[in-house]
């Protein structure tokens, strides 16, 4: 019972009131007790948390937790495009007129996964980049880039899982979950952060204050269960890392290529 109600916090459901139950359970006191036991559960380096475990008040508190200092190494080059995440590639490549091609067997437009913003026009011809947050990661999301936030958006949409699963057997999950944009330009290029939630109502949350200038590294947001950060580049902007593919995993702060000018 125990592990079935973990793994449906994280995993498993994208029935709206199962969210909902495993949302108010996460954030109650009587979720702490099953800190240690999901830890355990999904082989989480404790050792890199801000707090001890007997400190996070309650699961989502645990599952939302900060780093100590030190604990990533961001790459400090002013050109170089970095992972906001520890995060699975699970798509990577050219956006080929405004379609991302085969992400688990399914191609999605810019169009759907921006909203029709017209922002979409600039990363028709583009580069994307997949990244799944699985429930052993961490789980806050920090900027790509050093620059100025020039947009953000909220777009509403359900509450399906984006594991492997729900990415091959579930209709374009990444276009029609609920989504937070973040555009953000540094000197001639824009990068456009979609943060795609999953189970969970208000999954996904920016880190307060805002703030339009930011550092890389900065926190900017985090996921409460889980889910997927899309990366977009804008037209011959970015190129990638020669050994860049589906598959690789990576960890915040690490050079996922170069911002061209």
């Amino acid at each position: 019972m125990t592990k079935w109600l973990l793994r449906s916090m994280t995993e498993l459901s994208s029935r709206k009131w199962i969210s909902r139950i495993t949302g108010r359970f996460a954030q109650s006191p009587a979720s702490r007790r099953f800190i240690p036991k999901f830890a355990r559960m999904y082989g989480i380096a404790i050792e890199e948390a801000e707090k001890q475990l007997h400190e996070y008040g309650n699961l989502n508190e645990f599952f939302t937790r900060r780093l100590k200092p030190g604990a990533r190494t961001i790459d400090q080059d002013a050109a170089a495009l970095v992972s906001p995440v520890d995060a699975l590639i699970t798509g990577c490549g050219p956006i080929e007129q405004g379609t991302i091609l085969n992400v688990k067997g399914q191609d999605y437009t810019i169009e759907e996964l921006l909203n029709r913003s017209p922002r979409m026009e600039n990363y028709k011809n583009g580069y994307y980049m997949v990244l799944y947050l699985s429930p052993t990661d961490y789980h806050r999301i920090h900027t790509p880039i050093a620059g100025t936030v020039v947009e953000r958006e909220h777009v509403l949409g359900k509450v399906y899982p984006v594991n492997d699963f729900g990415l091959r057997h579930m209709r374009r999950v990444l276009s029609r979950n609920e989504r937070l944009i973040t555009y953000m330009r540094h000197s001639n290029a824009e990068t456009a952060i979609v943060k795609v939630g999953a189970m969970n109502v208000s999954s996904i949350k920016y880190a307060l204050p805002l703030r339009e200038k930011m550092d890389k590294g900065d926190d900017l947001a985090y996921f409460e269960f889980g889910s997927t950060v899309v990366l977009l580049t804008e037209d011959d902007s970015f190129l990638p890392r020669p050994d860049l593919k589906t598959g690789l995993k990576v960890r915040m702060g690490e050079r996922l290529g170069t911002l061209t000018p």
